[in-house]
């Protein structure tokens, strides 16, 4: 279980999340798990969905999918590699 606790101006939240695995770590170890899979969440997916409207995309069948998650994560690479302009990535 893992209690998170943000404080944003005047509002203070509390969110709590339950987590299984088959890891055999410590509470410090599986902290550094969870912090390093919601880095990659955060980091690469909420990107590919806020610059491509990944969620949004209607493709699901066959290897469409599969192809345009490909071909979009290219683009990503390409957009920050970019050094000219500076722009966001949207």
């Amino acid at each position: 279980m893992v209690v998170r606790i943000r404080h944003l101006w005047n509002q203070t939240t509390r969110e709590v999340q339950f987590y299984l695995t088959s890891l055999n770590c410590d509470h410090r170890n599986l902290g550094q798990v969870i912090r390093l899979h919601w880095g990659v969440e955060n980091g690469l997916h909420w990107t590919l969905d806020v610059t491509f409207s990944e969620d949004a995309c209607g493709v699901r069948t066959g290897h469409a999918p599969q192809n345009l998650a490909f071909l979009r994560q290219i683009d990503l690479n390409a957009l920050n590699l970019e050094q000219s302009l500076k722009r966001s990535k949207r």
